[in-house]
């Protein structure tokens, strides 16, 4: 169940959704897979490897519909991340890149950042990220 904040606020800012014109619902999950992965906290923050415990990355709290990793971390160990929520967009495909700002994939639209991947700590990845904003599924593969 998602926590609540109180705040003093009467209407619908960037798609988040008011209880009662004073509560905030936190996103409730739909589908969280993480295999020989942790994250720092229940859908968002540092991602880690579970075999080295390693950081492999950071996952943006909500700027993000839908996230699909799969990495083979230095270490040898394969791990993979699926997470979406009950009020995700599908999203469509397209062919932009994610642009780069300060270590982080941006949404190419709005320049919100979507996920930083540790590059150094990851032999390879494929990687698939829905951007909240603009509903666009963002592809990188390294």
């Amino acid at each position: 169940m998602g926590s609540i904040c109180y705040l003093q606020i009467y209407s619908k800012i960037n798609n988040l959704q008011f209880l009662k014109e004073d509560r905030l619902m936190a996103r409730i999950i739909k589908n969280k897979e993480l295999v020989n992965t942790r994250l720092a906290n229940n859908y968002g923050g540092w991602m880690y490897c579970d075999k080295c415990n390693e950081n492999i990355g950071y996952l943006c709290y909500s700027t993000y519909d839908k996230v699909e990793l799969k990495y083979k971390c230095n270490c040898g160990s394969q791990g993979s991340a699926i997470l979406d929520f009950e009020d995700s967009n599908i999203g469509k495909n397209c062919n932009d890149e994610l642009i780069i700002i300060k270590n982080r994939l941006c949404c190419p639209k709005d320049s919100e950042p979507l996920i930083t991947i540790l590059d150094k700590k990851e032999a390879d990845y494929e990687m698939k990220i829905t951007c909240k904003s603009c509903e666009n599924i963002y592809k990188k593969v390294k």
